[in-house]
């Protein structure tokens, strides 16, 4: 006959819990996975996918740049343009198609401070180069530095000058010889940089990045809608060639609705890569709710 065995005594208050170290311990790897993997990370769409741990020199700042570039065609704003101010902090990941992803936060500042003013947001980003293919896949969110109400008014009132030219605007180049930029030219530059914005999102691949530096050739053209209709032709920097690429692009825009934009470039690319058109309700997700 087996000796009964005697229960175990409950542990009184002050006596340790075995099983606590143990899920302590379960508690860290699983902190440590999650901080391990890509944000989203646990499905099927972000298998493959490692860490980079040695980024690239100047990743981040592309990444941002191609993000800004997307959030202000898809604002379809002249008023509330951003341009990178810091990266604040990011990750990448690369997988076996080498494709790079990376999530990054970053402030962002007004394109065009009036009276010095400056206005600074934050922005978080993921953004998805496809090995050194144009037209990067991007989500991205921005606090707004303008309140909704004070950028539809300045939107209205750029609207109002374009539309009460009493002739078709014609304009040779915009900065002139010296650089400057006359005050009254300058919503025609902004409205011109937004529609670059959709152009220079497009042309963005993992290394290279571009920068609209002149404007020229600009022609307004009368329509019987409401709508800014007008062609212009901007010269676009490459950074990583420093090559100057003519770009021509006709823009339809109306304060409050999806820009349109129709381009074609000259330069190095195919002859598939280098013409689009595109308007602001286009795909690719990004959140506005809070712009």
């Amino acid at each position: 006959m087996q000796p009964r065995r005697q229960p175990q005594p409950a542990p009184g208050p002050g006596d340790p819990r075995p099983a606590a170290p143990l899920l302590a311990l379960l508690l860290l790897l699983a902190l440590q996975g999650a901080a391990a993997a890509p944000a989203g990370s646990g499905g099927p769409e972000d298998s493959g996918w490692r860490q980079d741990t040695a980024l690239p020199r100047g990743l981040l700042q592309q990444a941002a740049r191609a993000a800004l570039h997307f959030f202000n065609f898809r604002a379809g704003s002249p008023s509330a343009l951003r341009v990178l101010a810091a990266v604040q902090q990011g990750r990448a990941w690369i997988n076996s198609k080498k494709e790079c992803k990376v999530d990054l936060v970053f402030t962002a500042e007004r394109y065009n401070p009036e009276g010095g003013e400056e206005r600074f947001g934050k922005c978080s980003a993921r953004v998805l180069f496809r090995n050194e293919k144009p037209r990067p896949a991007i989500n991205v969110t921005c606090t707004r530095f303008v309140e909704k109400g004070e950028r539809q008014q300045e939107d209205y009132l750029l609207y109002k000058h374009m539309k009460q030219l009493q002739s078709p605007l014609d304009v040779v180049s915009i900065p002139d010889s010296h650089g400057y930029i006359d005050p009254s030219l300058r919503p025609l530059w902004d409205l011109a940089f937004l529609g670059s914005s959709y152009v220079m999102w497009e042309k963005t691949t993992q290394s290279s990045h571009y920068y609209m530096t002149q404007l020229s050739s600009v022609k307004q053209w009368k329509t019987n809608d409401d709508a800014i209709d007008f062609d212009y032709t901007v010269l676009l920097h490459e950074f990583s060639t420093q090559e100057i690429i003519p770009c021509r692009i006709h823009l339809v825009w109306y304060p409050g609705k999806p820009l349109k934009v129709k381009y074609h470039c000259q330069g190095l690319q195919s002859p598939e890569e280098a013409s689009g058109i595109e308007e602001g309700s286009a795909v690719v997700p990004t959140e506005l709710s809070n712009f």
